[in-house]
C-alpha cells in the first residue's frame, strides 16, 4: 500500500480480540490492518487504545462572572487530560444561551480557547429563541430545569409541554433534569437529600414523560435512582445518562456538612448507590456532569449557601478503564456509553478504528494511579475523588493529531460540532 499517512496506531488490540495498526491520514482512518508509511508511529502494545470520549454534558463556566471557577482553556485541558476528545456545553451560562446573540458569544469563547471538540446546547426557558438557537447549530435544547439548580431556573409542565411540541417539530433533542423539590432545610448533605429524593426523581421523569408525544428525542440528564432507570428502560426512543459521582461516590463517605459532596441531582445512601451500578448494562451513556466551583465556594459556613456541582469530566474515563482493569465492567461497555451512545444520540460521528472514521483517540496504560487533585487541569483545585484509583491517558488524539501528551497540551486541533439546524450565518 503506497499511501503516506500522518499517523499510525501500531498494535492496536480491538474489542473483538483481534490486533491491528490504524492508519490515519486527514483526521479519518485510512486503514485497518498492517501499518503503512506515516509521519509519526505509536506503539500501542502496552496501552489500552479506545476511541476517545464525548462527554455530552459539561458546564465549562467562562466568561466574565464565571471565569474564576473554570474557563475554556482550563476545562478542555481537563477533558483531554481525562480521555475525552468532544464536550457538550449546558446552557445555563451567564448569561445563558437563549438567542442568536448570545449563542454567538458563547461559541466564539470556546472557538478561541478549547483544546478539544465543543458543542454548545440552547437553553429551554421563557424569552429564548427556538428558530435562532436551531439556526446556529445547537447539538440540542437544554439542560431544561425541571426543577432549579445552580444558575438554571425551573419551567413547569405547561412550559415544557410546549417546549416539547416546538422542539419535535424541529426534529431535536431535549435533554431535562429531572426533579421535585420538597420544601424544608437544606443544612447537610443528608437533608439535601431528604429534600430532592429518589421517589421525587421518579416522579418527576413519570411527569416529564407523560407530558411528552411519542417521537420526540427525549433524553434524561443524570439520572440516580435505580427506579428511575427501571421506568425509562420501559418506554421506547427516551435515553438518559448517569454521572460517576452517582455510581461511585455517596453521601455516607463525606461528612455531612462537607459542601464538597453537594451536587444536583445529590449523592445517595450507598445503598443506593450500589443498586444503581448494578443497573450498568442498563445505562445508556455516562456523562460527567462537570460543575466545577472553587474551593472558597464550597466551604462556605451556611451549607445552603454552597453551589451545587462537582468537577469531573478529567476523572470520569479514569475512573471508568479503572474499573475495566478491576474486572467489574467491560471495556467494549465504556465505549458504548461514553463513545458511540452520546454520539449517536447528539447526532454526531463516533470515532472508532474503521475506515473512514473521525480519528479520535486515548491511549491508557494499565496502571492505576491515585487521584490527586493537585495533578488535575481544573481550575476549581479539587475533587471528591482524591485517594481513589484511576487510570489517566498518557495521549489522546483528536482528528490524527496529538492533543495531548504526558502532560503536554498542543492547540489547534479542535473542531466545533453543529447540530442539524446549523446555517452560515
Amino acid at each position: 500500500m503506497s499511501l503516506k499517512c500522518s499517523l499510525v496506531l501500531k498494535n492496536v488490540s480491538l474489542s473483538n480480540g483481534t490486533i491491528k495498526d490504524i492508519s490515519v491520514k486527514d483526521g479519518r482512518v485510512v486503514h485497518s490492518g498492517m501499518a503503512v508509511d506515516s509521519e509519526i508511529s505509536i506503539d500501542c502494545k502496552d496501552l489500552i487504545c479506545i476511541p476517545a470520549a464525548t462527554d455530552m454534558h459539561v458546564h465549562m463556566r467562562g466568561g466574565d462572572i464565571q471565569k474564576h471557577k473554570e474557563t475554556w482553556e482550563t476545562g478542555s485541558k481537563s477533558a483531554l487530560a481525562g480521555g475525552v476528545a468532544t464536550v457538550i456545553d449546558q446552557p445555563n451560562t451567564i448569561p445563558p444561551v437563549v438567542d442568536k446573540e448570545s449563542f454567538l458569544l458563547r461559541f466564539s469563547e470556546a472557538e478561541k480557547n478549547s483544546y478539544c471538540n465543543f458543542g454548545i446546547n440552547g437553553s429551554v426557558m421563557p424569552g429564548w429563541d427556538i428558530n435562532a438557537l436551531y439556526r446556529c447549530g445547537v447539538c440540542a435544547f437544554g439542560e431544561t430545569f425541571f426543577a432549579e439548580s445552580s444558575y438554571g431556573s425551573a419551567v413547569d409542565s405547561n412550559f415544557l409541554k410546549s417546549a416539547f411540541e416546538k422542539i419535535q417539530k424541529k426534529d431535536a433533542l431535549i435533554t431535562v433534569h429531572a426533579e421535585v423539590i420538597d420544601s424544608g432545610e437544606d443544612d447537610s448533605l443528608t437533608s439535601h437529600e431528604k429534600l430532592r429524593n429518589c421517589q421525587n426523581e421518579l416522579l418527576a421523569v413519570k411527569t416529564i414523560i407523560d407530558i411528552s408525544k411519542t417521537g420526540l428525542k427525549l433524553h434524561f440528564c443524570h439520572i440516580s435512582s435505580p427506579d428511575s432507570v427501571d421506568l425509562i428502560k420501559q418506554r421506547k426512543n427516551i435515553t438518559f445518562e448517569v454521572m460517576p459521582h452517582h455510581l461511585f461516590l455517596s453521601y455516607e463517605m463525606f461528612d455531612k456538612n462537607d459542601g464538597f459532596g453537594k451536587v444536583n441531582p445529590p449523592l445517595r445512601s450507598e445503598s443506593v448507590r450500589k443498586k444503581l451500578l448494578l443497573r450498568w448494562n442498563e445505562i445508556d451513556v455516562v456523562a460527567s456532569d462537570h460543575a466545577p466551583h472553587t474551593i472558597t465556594e464550597k466551604t462556605k459556613e451556611i451549607f445552603s449557601d454552597i453551589p451545587s456541582g462537582i468537577p469531573g469530566v478529567e476523572t470520569m474515563l479514569p475512573l471508568l478503564i479503572n474499573q475495566v482493569l478491576e474486572k467489574n465492567i467491560t471495556l467494549q461497555s465504556v465505549i458504548e456509553k461514553t463513545v458511540i451512545n452520546p454520539s449517536k444520540i447528539i447526532g454526531i460521528e463516533p470515532p472508532g478504528f474503521t475506515k473512514g472514521s473521525p480519528a479520535d483517540f486515548a491511549l491508557y496504560p494499565k496502571e492505576p494511579v491515585k487521584i490527586t487533585a493537585d495533578s488535575l487541569q481544573s481550575k476549581a483545585g479539587w475533587t471528591p475523588y482524591e485517594g481513589m484509583n484511576a487510570v489517566f491517558p498518557d495521549i489522546t488524539i483528536i482528528s490524527g493529531n496529538i492533543a495531548y501528551k504526558n502532560g503536554e497540551f498542543y492547540k489547534d486541533c479542535a473542531r466545533p460540532v453543529r447540530g442539524n439546524g446549523y446555517i452560515a450565518l
